[in-house]
């Protein structure tokens, strides 16, 4: 029998997956979120949020495209993984991730026909395209520097691509060396583990999205506590501890998952 018929669940709520509805809004992630949707509207240009791995970056991207889904005059483009081995590859990538689907011979002609492109989204269709970089720790040097000739595209009054790099921040030493790179951050922001009450907060937040409704948390104060100081906050170590928490509760008949059930837990996998 699985913890969803015992607890009522519809959803697995700890699951690793990057679903915006079971994004735990910390004060850390609605500022990220909140700061990127203005800089997008205005169409600042280039946006860097920082985070160690676990703190929730690639979901907090999945929730910016949530904010945007019903809006037709923005358009939305996703690199998951930008490691390319050369220029002209991510260039060709990202020619055919914007439909243009002409043949090339070098990467000045790919450079002009984004160039064309944008302005043509961005000037006479009054659209805003927006290139969202998940893992940017894995961007080249090489590749940094297309996505500088990128930004220089502009108006009298906007940047005509707006650019989102979320990744680990390791990035930030290697942009500073790229020259006239960090000069063209409208917005740099890192994200922070959670504290004691926002794991708390989370935890409560996760299974009520999952569908529990027997009021209070089936976690006791304990657990929590346990958890935080394993976790040190981040969202995804969290997730896991917890999943693994309610199947052994459901596995061995427990009534509820308390510290020692936690600390049982954290053993097992050293």
């Amino acid at each position: 029998m699985s913890y969803y018929n015992v607890l009522g669940l519809e959803r697995e709520p700890f699951s690793t997956s990057p679903d915006p509805d079971f994004l735990y809004r910390s004060v850390s992630h609605e500022t990220a979120l909140k700061r990127l949707e203005i800089a997008i509207r205005l169409r600042r240009g280039l946006s860097i949020i920082l985070g160690d791995v676990g703190t929730g970056k690639t979901t907090l991207s999945r929730a910016l495209l949530q904010i945007f889904k019903d809006e037709e005059d923005f358009i939305f483009h996703l690199v998951l993984d930008p490691n390319y081995k050369s220029e002209y590859q991510f260039l060709l990538s990202l020619a055919k991730m914007f439909n243009i689907v002409p043949e090339f011979k070098s990467t000045l002609d790919f450079k002009e026909a984004l160039q064309r492109y944008l302005y043509q989204k961005g000037v006479e269709e009054n659209k805003t395209i927006v290139l969202l970089i998940d893992e940017g720790q894995k961007i080249s040097p090489e590749n940094l520097e297309v996505l500088r000739t990128l930004l220089n595209y502009e108006t009298n009054e906007f940047k005509l691509l707006q650019l989102i790099i979320m990744a680990q921040v390791e990035l930030l030493p290697r942009i500073k060396r790229v020259r006239n790179f960090i000069d063209r951050v409208a917005l740099k922001y890192t994200i922070n583990p959670l504290d004691e009450e926002e794991t708390r907060k989370m935890i409560l937040f996760r299974l009520h999205q999952g569908g529990y409704d027997h009021g209070g948390s089936v976690f006791t104060d304990d657990a929590i506590k346990t958890i935080y100081q394993h976790t040190q906050g981040y969202p995804r170590r969290i997730s896991m501890l917890c999943h693994d928490a309610l199947e052994l509760m459901v596995m061995e008949e427990h009534r509820y998952i308390d510290g020692l059930l936690i600390k049982k837990i954290i053993k097992q996998q050293e």
